[in-house]
């Protein structure tokens, strides 16, 4: 094996890239390991704009792979945490229905949250107002998730960075334009070097179906992006929530609502979202691209279609959420949680993120729980959405198994 030679390429520095290298050398499965990532910096797309949120397992379908990794990736991944000193605010979840005809997802949600291992609690009104006075249920009764807890994402990032290289894991960045050659194990920096590898791992987010398309394979699958723009409370604000405070999500589309966040420090800042609008472009944080704007016609037609054919609720997320980015609708929105909000009290966040949710052409539906595809020495992680940063270590563990790497 020669300098340019590796056991594993991952393609994508974001969390799941470097849990997958984390756990390759904490389990000694590699020798020589290469991450490479297209910018300067790790985590400046969805990894490190996330909100923070380790979830503790409640949502997700049981038998799902969601709901298999979530609950030991969060508490490995707090673990984690911990031992390196980093900051974590176990704050905790209180879920609410906006409307009475919601209150019995609660009880969804429990049974979810119980069958997959998750500790969680159903609360009366005065257990709720008790807690959070200034809070809202339709019904009187909330769900409370003492194990969730919020984190700094940057911070994570940097730190299994730095950890991964004193454990002689090779990474490379800034190297947008890499060229792909599967047939004989091959890939191409952007100054022409050729690096080679035994097998190759695909966790790079919001373009991880572009590069699955060229190992030509995934062809029905597509990420359409989704913008999550916040805003956050002003400081002097008499609105005081000590915990996470989340609406009852529609639990057929991928998008779980206006919440209210606090942050990993215990700062008085809360973050108010994130809304879930389409993103004209997958990395349009600020301003447009015009290519991207292009393309981004060709995912109207599709979403369309989803609307036409109310394919898993896509018709009610339309109605519900994708307009967020009009401040009263916002507003009207998180008044549902807390009614005693007003406009005065909030300022745009700086935080925006964008989801890389995958959709499938063929069956025109939204894909709902992670998917990892195979081809040829290679393995492509599709759908890293929530709760991949939560899950990180344990959905590695998945992802080097399906490899066959162990």
């Amino acid at each position: 094996m020669n300098n340019n030679s590796f056991d594993i390429v991952i393609l994508g520095g974001g969390m799941v890239g470097l849990s997958v290298a984390h756990q390759l050398r904490k389990n000694t499965i590699a020798g020589k390991i290469l991450i490479i990532d297209k910018e300067s910096k790790l985590g400046i797309h969805s990894s490190g704009r996330n909100s923070g949120v380790l979830h503790a397992g409640i949502y997700y379908k049981p038998n799902t792979l969601k709901a298999s990794v979530c609950v030991s990736g969060a508490k490995r991944l707090i673990e984690w945490i911990k031992a390196n000193n980093l900051a974590i605010n176990q704050c905790g979840k209180v879920i609410v229905p906006q409307t009475k005809e919601l209150d019995p997802q609660l009880d969804v949600l429990f049974r979810r949250g119980v069958s997959n291992g998750a500790k969680v609690e159903m609360w009366d009104e005065k257990q709720l107002l008790d807690f959070l006075p200034q809070a809202r249920s339709s019904s009187g009764r909330a769900l409370w998730s003492p194990n969730t807890s919020v984190v700094n994402p940057k911070s994570i990032i940097e730190c299994l960075e730095y950890e991964l290289q004193t454990n002689n894991v090779s990474i490379l960045k800034d190297q947008i334009g890499v060229k792909f050659f599967p047939e004989d194990n091959r890939l191409q920096l952007k100054n022409n070097e050729n690096i080679y590898y035994t097998h190759l791992i695909n966790c790079a987010g919001l373009q991880a179906d572009k590069i699955c398309h060229k190992f030509n394979i995934g062809l029905d699958y597509k990420i359409i992006p989704f913008k999550g723009s916040y805003w956050k409370l002003k400081k002097g604000s008499p609105i005081k929530i000590p915990t996470n405070l989340y609406p009852v999500p529609d639990l057929n589309v991928p998008f779980l609502g206006i919440h209210f966040t606090p942050n990993a420090d215990k700062d008085p800042i809360i973050n108010i979202g994130p809304t879930a609008s389409f993103s004209w472009g997958r990395e349009n944080y600020k301003g447009y691209n015009g290519l991207e704007v292009i393309n981004s016609f060709k995912n109207i037609c599709f979403l369309a279609k989803l609307y036409e054919s109310n394919s898993n609720g896509f018709r009610k997320y339309v109605h519900e959420q994708a307009f967020l980015n009009s401040k009263s609708l916002f507003l009207r929105s998180a008044k549902l949680l807390i009614p005693s909000l007003k406009s005065e009290y909030i300022e745009p966040s700086e935080k925006v993120g964008i989801r890389a949710q995958l959709f499938d052409n063929k069956k025109k539906i939204i894909v709902n729980d992670f998917l990892c595809l195979e081809g040829k020495d290679s393995t492509h992680v599709l759908n890293a959405i929530s709760p991949a940063f939560t899950a990180s270590f344990s959905l590695a563990d998945l992802i080097i198994k399906k490899a066959n790497l162990i």
